[in-house]
């Protein structure tokens, strides 16, 4: 590193794993001279506390450490509680000479790396979002499993030649579940079709036609479970979702300003903030929370033409959440709906999701920084209000005697 300018004179880098901590420690004395020292340390909540204790005496400025795995996250948490300043970087950047490789020159290297300011520190959330994401990804492997047995009770009614899931839009949805409900209790057809609601209602012939089938012994038995653990699951589902929700009351001016974004329900901006926060400073431009969400392109520029560029890696539970809300948002009535279908002339569903997933974390990363709602220009929010209140406010009219002799108007004008 000859010709460099150190930035810091008290660095430490240490190799993490499961049950072996690895710390090299580069001190500057008042001399100019370098003085190193490398220790190990075990991985157990005592040896980590020492290993703290260790670094604070020798007043280390700075420490980095690899993102090997999770065992990077207990010993962050000690180093943090002991206030020591931690960046967490991506392996990839780090990667040393290949063929020498061991965990002390794995070690030495990170020190000199902080040493000199050649790494960049991962986003580390605060503790209290670190907790509620093992909640919030909990929660995605909930909904996985539901929706994989969901999957499963679609199959077990079409190999009993019942095509209710070709009838219905929603095969767990309140008339179709009570008539499952009802197969396994063993009701006629012309019970279980009393049990439509809504659209339902005038597919009388179709849903008589998709509930005559064969169900063997077998088949209830499996639909039994099925019905069962899917109702489990929902059950759970609702619970965590509670929980989540009222995590939310700290960042709530946050929470509320992601939902003015078409297609971002309450669920989806409690998970969306426990990815990000509400601090943006910390990832500096927009540009870079679209890069670090892996929702923007990659450049790929060679001889003066730019190419096609995939989508580098990054985090993948808020480019899946903000993919989801893309979905969700291009069924609405707003400009998000209307840049989906521009697009979609010249390029494929997923492509296009992607983009709208992008337009949406740049939304995001506006509306935290200046702190203030989204307004959509599709949308003509005073005519929303007055749809919306009018026949309230009209009903107060009546009441102090200021609308004489008025009938109420409709509530959709």
């Amino acid at each position: 590193m000859e010709g460099l300018k150190p930035l810091y004179r008290r660095v430490a880098g240490i190799d993490v794993h499961r049950m072996l901590h690895v710390v090299t420690a580069l001190v500057e004395r008042a001399e100019g001279t370098i003085e190193q020292s490398t220790r190990e340390f075990g991985g157990f909540k005592r040896d980590c506390r020492e290993l703290a204790r260790w670094l604070v005496e020798l007043d280390v400025e700075l420490v980095v450490m690899e993102s090997t795995g999770i065992y990077w996250k207990s010993l962050y948490s000690h180093l943090e509680r002991a206030g020591i300043e931690t960046w967490v970087v991506n392996a990839h950047s780090v990667k040393h000479v290949p063929g020498r490789k061991t965990d002390i020159t794995d070690s030495q290297w990170l020190a000199v790396l902080a040493r000199f300011g050649l790494v960049r520190g991962s986003f580390i959330p605060p503790q209290d979002l670190r907790g509620l994401r093992l909640l919030s990804r909990y929660r995605r492997k909930l909904a996985g499993m539901r929706a994989s047995e969901v999957n499963r009770l679609h199959k077990i009614l079409d190999d009993a030649g019942i095509k209710l899931g070709a009838v219905v839009s929603e095969i767990n949805g309140m008339s179709a579940k009570a008539m499952v409900q009802g197969l396994i209790e063993g009701k006629p057809i012309d019970t279980l079709l009393d049990m439509a609601r809504g659209r339902l209602k005038s597919k009388r012939d179709d849903l008589r036609a998709a509930l005559d089938g064969d169900l063997t012994e077998r088949h209830m038995f499996l639909l039994t479970h099925l019905h069962a653990h899917i109702d489990l699951l929902d059950q759970e589902l609702a619970q965590m979702d509670a929980y989540l929700l009222a995590a939310m009351a700290p960042y709530q001016w946050a929470h509320r300003l992601l939902q003015t974004i078409p297609g971002i329900d309450q669920i989806a901006s409690a998970l969306i903030l426990i990815e990000i926060g509400d601090d943006m400073t910390r990832f500096g431009c927009a540009d870079r929370l679209a890069s670090w969400a892996a929702l923007c392109p990659g450049n790929n520029e060679s001889a003066g033409k730019r190419k096609t560029g995939k989508t580098r890696k990054g985090n993948a539970i808020i480019r899946y959440i903000l993919c989801e809300c893309a979905n969700a948002a291009r069924a609405t009535k707003s400009s998000l709906a209307a840049k989906y279908k521009s697009l979609k002339v010249r390029k494929t569903h997923n492509k296009v999701i992607v983009a709208l997933a992008h337009k949406m974390i740049r939304l995001i990363y506006l509306l935290l920084t200046r702190q203030v709602a989204y307004r959509d220009p599709e949308i003509d929010y005073a005519a929303m209000s007055a749809r919306k209140n009018a026949p309230r406010w009209i009903k107060q009219l009546q009441l102090i005697g200021q609308w004489p002799g008025q009938a109420l108007p409709p509530a959709n004008t």
